[in-house]
């Protein structure tokens, strides 16, 4: 990977790169980090690729759960066009074993705590149940454990 990640220095100068303890990009920093523990291993390698992705398009925040399936969504393509470019393909069912993390994720958010009906998003924080009208908050932070803190309920 340490050949990988000199080829990427060069042809995309205007990226940083850093070694961390996990893969992410950091659009405030214009920063790629990657995992130093895991420069031999393939799926490191798809990851960093994944990261770049999300550095090519010029991902930043996102609005709403949805939007950020999306942005992963996307990152991913632009890293199976990488992996093809720097002779390393991304095994397809790969790539879907990491959406479905995010799929599980947004599922789980989006249940009602109370009927535990499957809801949309209101903001960047709150569900709204269209079934009996709880709503709930969510954690911003997509690394966490799908908490759901209900707020109110309906009157019937």
């Amino acid at each position: 990977m340490n050949k990988l990640v000199i080829k990427l220095k060069k042809d995309y100068p205007d990226i940083k790169f850093s070694a961390g303890k996990r893969f992410t990009w950091s659009p405030e920093d214009k920063m790629v980090v990657f995992k130093t523990s895991a420069l031999i291993n393939k799926v490191a390698v798809w990851s960093l690729l994944h990261e770049v992705g999300h550095a090519l398009l010029g991902h930043t925040i996102y609005d709403n759960d949805f939007h950020l399936l999306k942005l992963e969504v996307e990152a991913w393509q632009k890293a199976e066009e990488l992996g093809i470019k720097y002779s390393h393909p991304i095994d397809s069912e790969h790539i879907q074993d990491c959406l479905d993390t995010y799929r599980d994720w947004l599922y789980k958010r989006s249940l009602c705590p109370a009927c535990s009906t499957s809801s949309l998003q209101v903001d960047e924080r709150t569900y709204r149940c269209f079934n009996c009208g709880t709503e709930w908050h969510v954690s911003k932070s997509r690394l966490c454990r799908p908490y759901r803190l209900k707020q109110k309920e309906a009157l019937i």
